[in-house]
């Protein structure tokens, strides 16, 4: 008896030991594993928040998306807006009895474990929830099995966990997000943009298929790289919901034939639409505060004006100016902002082609043809040979080639000598970019041969920038000509004179002497007498302002600028948004001062807003990642000028338009509608501008050489109504032909209690005129 008990004893040890005690043994590793003891496991929180890197958006105003800034370009969606082929193809051939587990496939274990004994493998064990623990938490480099071991079942753990926490549609939605698909397409929405051109909710069921036949291995099933082995995979993939009957055996048949037709959208900043506003947008929101030693010490105007821009502008630096609520500053490139501007898509679009046709067929085959037998081509036969010499250098150390020789320690003679070393290229033309050998110093003057461009389009009641091309082609040049470059502004300096005429009581018809006028300078200066830009049968004769304005004569301007003083017109400029600077000396009257065109098309839109100056603006509000609004943006507003001056301006502005320099738009481009405007053209032809002003829309555009000394040798192809003024032309035919817009067919409104004002000086009689009728007595007789 005794006997039999000690055996009892011994078989119930021997079950403990040999049953229980294992059980015990797995249950203790795995909690182990679960609270972290057998190595770092993602805690609650991290399970339930998952760090993504999220790409930010930028949105039209009419919500198209404009492009992204990103580490990783990834945006997430919900399961909502997944199409329902990409949830079929992934159970059906990765996990199907995904809505039956709860992390682990036990049965799929089993046949992995079978297959390993029997040499005879029938597909992974892993489930879609264990395939999206490893994506969150990725492995590490292992030393030994053992690791490798312990991994796999803090997956197990991990996948068990994310099933408690998400339903099962957010564990698809997770998956799909945080999949990296390659060539920068990082999640479903991404991948479907980048590969198909289209969005998660639109893939039919062949490009499901391929996308997720992309999961298994995205290097080896790569669409562009290896379509034929793709191909394979989609139709396994196919095949999978064949066998699961997400489809029939009609459409099997038919899909396993069609093509991958992939639509392959290359992700580049330099690429899409509105490139060189997205890189505006890219640089002021991430500006730091500045600080003067950051700056060279010629840069003291650069860094006041950023100063400035600090100060008062809410949008330079904002990731830098504002705090999450974790205490740390935004960061463009990871925390899925969604940043919604003033830009309209269409509008915008239209902009480009305006910009592309203009210079691509019109201007720029006239230049190459006009200076192919010029050897100093593509600058002026008047400069120098070592003037040419000296602008190559100077171009040759701005270059990025020449900084990142530099950075690698390179002498001036060895970067020399790259620099005159042939090398294959691909270089920019209008009629797409060509594969060449040349040298990097020929390359440079081979760039300097093309026109650069700028253009903004806003509206001048709400200060909304509509439109923003900074230059011609942002992958070959990057240079903004909107809001970073300053050139000279010619002629268009002129309303800002002609302005503060009007406001001291001139009228449009006033006569004044078309005769020059002398400026006498401080003493050790040469006295400055301007001259027009060619004789008219007026040249010696009383003639009025509006005159004057329309033909841009400079006689007339020069006069004006005798009766007040250079202050007095910076005063007015500084009134209606201009910041740069301007030297107070009389010359400034024919537009010797360098502006930007977003300072110029903001002060113009005072004339078109009753003259009330509204700054422009980029960006109307920004979100974070979950949808919450956390920063809205208004422009500023200014009385500038009097309502009565602006609409005098206005008047003034069409007799450009109607009967001045600007009067091709009538009789060229056949465009009716009420029109203000100005051109403008500086020295030698450098710099071609016009703004023109609509009672909706304000445009600006300026055309020109990289180099001031790059220009046409006649003014008759490099005025500003020859450069600038046909792509306004092209660009607002284009919007007046879309109804949507709701441009078209507007009047300038008179403001009330203001008199009409009267423009026909045929009629005209009294006021200031009446002062110089005397001298234009003496003039006749003369």
């Amino acid at each position: 008896m005794i006997q039999k008990k000690k055996s009892f004893r011994l078989y119930i040890w021997l079950f403990w030991l040999f049953f229980i005690a294992p059980i015990l043994l797995v249950i203790a590793l795995f909690i182990s594993i679960s609270e972290g003891k057998m190595g770092e496991m993602p805690s609650i929180e991290q399970l339930e928040n998952p760090k993504n890197f999220l790409a930010s958006e930028v949105f039209s105003s009419d919500q198209k998306l404009l492009g992204k800034y990103f580490n990783q370009n990834r945006t997430t969606v919900k399961f909502n807006d997944l199409s329902p082929h990409l949830v079929d193809a992934l159970v059906a051939t990765e996990d199907i009895r995904f809505y039956e587990h709860s992390g682990i496939d036990f049965k799929a274990l089993g046949r992995v474990v079978y297959g390993v004994i029997s040499g005879n493998s029938r597909g992974g064990g892993s489930t879609v929830t264990q395939q999206l623990a490893k994506n969150l938490f990725p492995r590490k480099n292992f030393n030994n099995i053992f690791e490798i071991i312990i991994r796999k079942l803090q997956e197990w753990v991990i996948a068990v966990k994310l099933e408690r926490t998400y339903s099962k549609e957010e564990i698809i939605a997770l998956y799909f997000n945080k999949f990296d698909f390659l060539n920068l397409a990082v999640g479903i929405k991404s991948a479907a943009r980048v590969y198909f051109n289209t969005t998660p909710d639109r893939l039919n069921i062949e490009q499901a298929a391929t996308l997720v036949g992309m999961v298994k291995n995205p290097s080896i099933f790569n669409p562009r790289r290896n379509p034929d082995t793709t191909q394979h995979r989609r139709n396994v993939s196919l095949s999978q919901m064949l066998k699961y009957e997400y489809i029939s055996r009609a459409e099997f048949d038919s899909l396993k034939l069609i093509p991958l037709n992939i639509d392959f959208q290359k992700v580049s900043h330099n690429l899409g639409m509105s490139t060189y506003f997205r890189e505006y947008l890219r640089t002021t929101l991430n500006a730091k505060k500045p600080v003067r030693k950051a700056y060279a010490s010629w840069q003291h105007t650069k860094f006041k004006e950023d100063s400035l821009e600090w100060e008062t502008n809410p949008l330079y630096g904002w990731c830098n100016k504002n705090f999450k609520p974790d205490s740390t500053h935004y960061d463009l490139y990871k925390d899925g902002l969604k940043i919604y501007t003033t830009i309209n898509s269409s509008m915008q679009k239209y902009a480009e082609e305006a910009v592309a046709e203009h210079l691509g067929e019109d201007l720029q085959p006239l230049f190459f043809k006009l200076e192919k037998n010029n050897k100093k081509a593509p600058f002026s036969w008047r400069i120098s040979t070592k003037e040419i010499k000296k602008i190559m250098r100077a171009s040759m150390h701005r270059s990025e080639r020449y900084r990142v020789l530099k950075k690698a320690k390179q002498t001036e003679a060895e970067i020399l000598k790259s620099f005159n070393t042939k090398t294959k290229m691909q270089v920019f033309s209008w009629h797409g970019d060509i594969d060449t050998v040349m040298t990097p110093m020929d390359s440079i003057r081979y760039y300097k041969y093309f026109f650069r461009a700028g253009l903004m389009s806003m509206e001048p009641q709400t200060g909304y920038v509509r439109a923003y091309v900074g230059g011609t082609n942002h992958t070959h040049f990057k240079y903004d000509h909107v809001k970073v470059a300053k050139r000279q502004v010619g002629s268009t300096f002129k309303p800002f004179l002609y302005t503060l005429a009007m406001q001291e009581g001139y009228h449009p018809c006033d006569k004044v002497p078309n005769i020059p006028v002398t400026f006498h300078m401080p003493e050790g200066q040469k006295d400055w007498m301007p001259r027009n830009s060619g004789k008219t049968k007026y040249d010696g004769k009383m003639v009025s302002l509006k005159w004057g304005l329309a033909n841009s004569v400079n006689y007339i301007s020069a006069y004006l600028m005798k009766q007040f003083n250079p202050a007095a017109v910076i005063k007015i400029a500084r009134k209606m948004g201009v910041r740069s600077y301007i030297p107070a000396v009389p010359s400034i009257c024919l537009g010797t001062a360098d502006l930007s065109l977003f300072e110029m098309v903001g002060a113009y839109s005072t004339f078109a807003n009753q003259g009330i100056y509204t700054n422009p603006i980029f960006v109307t509000r920004i979100e974070d990642k979950n949808g919450n609004v956390i920063a809205n943006f208004k422009p500023k507003r200014v009385e500038a000028v009097s309502e009565k001056t602006a609409y005098t301006m206005l008047r003034l502005m069409e007799g450009v338009v109607n009967e001045g320099t600007s009067v091709r738009l009538r009789y060229k481009y056949k465009i009716k509608t009420q029109i203000a405007g100005k051109t403008g053209t500086t020295d030698n032809n450098s710099d071609g501008w016009f703004i023109g002003i609509t009672p909706k829309l304000v445009t600006g555009i300026w055309v020109g050489g990289d180099e001031r000394s790059i220009h046409f040798g006649r003014t008759l192809y490099g005025q500003g109504a020859n450069m600038a003024l046909p792509i306004w032309a092209i660009y607002m035919k284009k919007i007046y032909a879309n109804a949507s817009l709701g441009v078209a067919n507007d009047k300038f409104q008179k403001p009330p209690n203001i008199d009409e004002i009267e423009i026909d000086c045929s009629k005209y009689s009294g006021g200031i005129q009446n002062e110089v009728e005397n001298y234009d007595n003496e003039l006749e007789e003369f």
